[in-house]
């Protein structure tokens, strides 16, 4: 039998361990740059302009569907973010009360995977933005490839990858001074390039994004699905985040603090973030003759070298912003939860972006070409039921009250530990709530509910939990559920 001391070691490191509220230094400010970066990526600013050109709907009603997600993803980040406000836990600590002290692996690790292949995926998008950059001083080089990619674009690759972790390694402070600084910078270029095509386009801007504000002619059902497709898109590009927003919500002062930082950087900043992206869009149909959603192919098309440079070195750290706020912290902390004694933050994250950077070198010849979409999702169907189930724990069987020593305690006798480390009524809803999420990945009779599979698929979750715990109550210790 191990003793307390060893136990421990299995579940608890100095960056696991809970955040004192006078150790905390992150303010509503820090949380609404937190949003920016995760929405300001290249394929955050693509995602933002499609919904005025790729839907049939008018764009009032653009902005409407996007304010309301703004707001349902608010709802969902709060409930999620407040007992790690409350406790100063992260994520897979607090997945412990509910899944047990070793069950809350299982989540931890499907997001962790999850996380890593985004983290590849958007390095390599970043990528294209310094290769951009790297053009204008060099030029475009040999033509020779090697996985799909020229010399040039290898060293636009390996820029973003070392840059990244040489950032990542300062620690969490550093992160919070970058992500203050990234959110305002991206808007700043965004300003900058729109006032740059206004001025060459003059009073036809204006006029494109009237033309884009009426929309098409539709029925009445076309008009509700659209607006509904766009509210259920919008939740499902935030829906990872929401998971693990507690890894973040743990440096903040307080529940205000959080509350107001997800109000600003969520309704608020992201429909600002759209209105951007539609003027430089509209933009491009006035300068062009045709509308462009790649901010780097607006950037090329303008032809200027000073805004090259500034506006890929911008997009670029666009890019590091989303993969610090969704694929290197909770990989990194997931990694750490797996192994706690030998992996720390740090470790997990150097492991973390050593994979990724496998994911971004075949994405030329292998993953573009055969996709990742089916697997990576097939994954993250397990974590919005994790979520329901956490958030229904948590508020409804905990009442908001953890024992936070029993969740860094392998012993028998632990709040959390129920059998052997395993809460298995949580562990068999989670499996059994995942049939229809999954089944929301595979079966095409399904994808009308994209987005919105994620709502329900976390609800299915919580009351099948809350269902079951009742029901197999009795295969539950006494004596843990009395600490709870």
């Amino acid at each position: 039998m191990r003793s307390e001391s060893e136990t421990d070691l299995r579940l608890y490191n100095k960056d696991l361990a809970p955040v004192a509220v006078s150790s905390r230094s992150w303010g509503w400010f820090a949380i609404f740059n937190t949003w920016c970066n995760a929405s300001q990526s290249l394929l955050g600013y693509t995602l933002a302009a499609s919904f005025f050109f790729s839907y049939g709907l008018n764009g009032w009603a653009v902005f409407a569907a996007i304010v309301l997600s703004g707001f349902v993803i608010m709802m969902l980040i709060n409930l999620a973010g407040e007992p790690s406000v409350r406790y100063g836990i992260p994520y897979p600590v607090l997945a412990r009360a509910s899944m047990g002290v070793y069950g809350a692996n299982i989540p931890a690790l499907m997001r962790g995977i999850v996380a890593i292949f985004w983290y590849g995926a958007q390095s390599y998008v970043g990528s294209t933005a310094v290769l951009l950059m790297l053009t204008v001083y060099f030029g475009e080089g040999s033509k020779e490839t090697f996985l799909g990619l020229t010399p040039l674009a290898w060293l636009a690759l390996g820029l973003v990858c070392v840059l990244q972790v040489a950032l990542f390694w300062k620690g969490i402070e550093w992160i919070r001074v970058f992500l203050n600084w990234a959110g305002p910078a991206v808007y700043a270029v965004m300003v900058t390039l729109l006032v740059m095509i206004w001025v060459k386009t003059g009073t036809s801007l204006p006029e494109q994004v009237g033309i884009v504000l009426k929309g098409h002619k539709q029925t009445i059902g076309a008009q509700i699905s659209d607006f509904f497709a766009v509210v259920g898109t919008m939740i499902a590009f935030y829906a990872a985040i929401i998971l693990n927003y507690g890894d973040f919500s743990r440096y903040v002062h307080t529940q205000r603090d959080m509350r107001l930082g997800n109000l600003l950087g969520l309704p608020v900043n992201i429909t600002l973030f759209a209105l951007l992206s539609l003027l430089i869009s509209a933009g491009t149909i006035a300068l062009f003759g045709e509308h462009l959603t790649d901010p780097t192919a607006i950037i090329a098309r303008i032809d200027n070298d000073v805004l090259t440079i500034v506006a890929s070195l911008t997009f670029f750290v666009a890019t590091v912003g989303i993969n610090v706020v969704a694929n290197y912290v909770p990989p990194a902390n997931d990694l750490s939860n797996l192994w706690p004694a030998r992996i720390s933050f740090r470790r997990g994250g150097i492991i973390a972006a050593a994979a990724a950077f496998c994911v971004s070198a075949a994405w030329v010849p292998f993953i573009s070409v055969f996709g990742i979409s089916k697997f990576v999702n097939t994954l993250g169907a397990f974590l919005a039921p994790a979520y329901g189930i956490m958030v229904a724990d948590y508020y409804l069987v905990k009442k908001r009250t953890l024992v936070v020593k029993d969740l860094y305690d392998g012993a028998r006798t632990g709040a959390y530990h129920f059998q052997n480390g395993f809460n298995l009524v949580a562990i068999a809803a989670l499996f059994v709530s995942s049939i229809f999420s999954v089944s929301a990945v595979w079966l095409p009779s399904l994808e009308i509910l994209k987005g919105f599979d994620w709502l329900i698929s976390a609800g299915i979750g919580a009351a099948m939990y809350l269902v079951m715990i009742k029901v197999f109550s009795g295969a539950l210790d006494p004596r843990n559920r009395q600490k709870q």
